[in-house]
């Protein structure tokens, strides 16, 4: 029964507004399918008995219009340890989630937002939740792409799906207890076949091997643990540690020397940081330029951290060791005001 009426439920949502532009009857589109489904399947269940879960399974729905009260909890350090990682993770899921939802809204209606804005105000809006008894909420895709899809487009559209909701749930609980869970799951078939970009399938054979590795770490991580923020976390992590390993592979150091001076001279072209670092320290050839005065020319290099000043000093060092003269050219200011704080460190 479960799965045939899941089916029926797609029927409805895709088939009425097929069948209203095959037969040029706008009626059929006038009410969104997705409602009409809802409410077909809610008295399809009922009158014939069937055995679904229901809404009301799902826990007890409000009885009346929430009131203000102060948070019952200490204010302190022990308050702040207990529920501050808790509440990093939720903000963490509730920005991401508010942050793709909006994307996806300027995908479809081909308008921008403010990503800034959006999440400023689903700040204040968590915080005057808690204090009438709500729960941290977030941008969902589903709401939006539901809105979005059947005309709603405007500011008024999200406040009147609020305040249809907070009618539905108080004053007609007892008509939205009995709505079967399974019509919500057909909404959300549907929603997600709308919102998943099928063209990265494809995709995924035609891009760079480790862009398409830290996807499919992100999707198995999110599926895994059933958390959106540890499939990120990974997704970013693994896009860091490959993108230092491709910039590690662009640094080039040449070689050249002058006969007429005696002058050798490298230089230094890329991103010299802690993955290229070692890379950078062998390419010096030492013992090659014993005894001669040396240029490193790093007029097309920049040197990000520490560890890339450390190099560069332990270069220059062991090119003193073995009696050459060394000069330096061409830093940059940033990387010039590095080694200026590290020698001052030093100092």
């Amino acid at each position: 029964a479960t799965w045939a009426m899941l089916a029926l439920g797609l029927a409805i949502i895709y088939g009425l507004p097929w069948l209203g532009a095959v037969l040029r009857l706008p009626a059929l589109s006038a009410v969104p399918s997705p409602l009409i489904c809802v409410v077909a399947l809610t008295l399809l269940a009922q009158s014939l008995g069937v055995h679904l879960p229901t809404v009301a399974d799902l826990g007890k729905l409000p009885d009346s219009l929430p009131v203000f009260g102060w948070p019952g909890v200490p204010l302190s350090l022990d308050t702040l340890r207990i529920i501050l990682l808790p509440a990093l993770a939720i903000a963490m899921v509730g920005l991401l989630e508010s942050v793709l939802t909006a994307a996806v809204v300027d995908e479809m209606t081909d308008t921008p937002s403010d990503k800034n804005r959006e999440c400023a105000g689903l700040g204040v809006a968590n915080i005057a939740a808690s204090l009438f008894g709500g729960i941290a909420g977030c941008g969902m895709i589903g709401q939006a792409v539901g809105n979005v899809k059947y005309g709603g487009r405007g500011r008024l559209s999200t406040l009147f799906a609020g305040v249809f909701l907070l009618i539905l749930m108080v004053a007609l609980k007892d008509w939205v207890s009995r709505v079967p869970v399974i019509a919500l799951v057909a909404i959300m078939v549907m929603v997600s076949a709308s919102t998943f970009d099928w063209r990265s399938l494809t995709a995924l054979v035609r891009h760079p091997r480790l862009s398409s590795a830290v996807m499919l770490a992100t999707v198995v991580v999110t599926i895994a643990t059933h958390n959106l923020a540890a499939g990120v976390a990974v997704g970013v992590l693994l896009s860091g540690v490959f993108f230092a390993f491709k910039v590690s592979r662009m640094l080039a150091v040449q070689v050249h020397d002058d006969d007429a001076t005696g002058v050798r001279t490298w230089r230094v072209t890329g991103q010299v940081f802690f993955a290229s670092a070692d890379a950078f320290i062998e390419a010096f050839d030492v013992l090659g330029a014993e005894g001669r005065a040396v240029v490193i020319d790093v007029t097309n290099a920049h040197f990000w951290d520490i560890t890339a000043v450390a190099a560069l000093d332990k270069v220059a060092e062991r090119l003193r060791h073995h009696g050459c003269t060394v000069q330096v050219l061409g830093l940059n200011e940033a990387s010039g005001v590095l080694i200026d704080r590290m020698a001052a460190d030093k100092g």
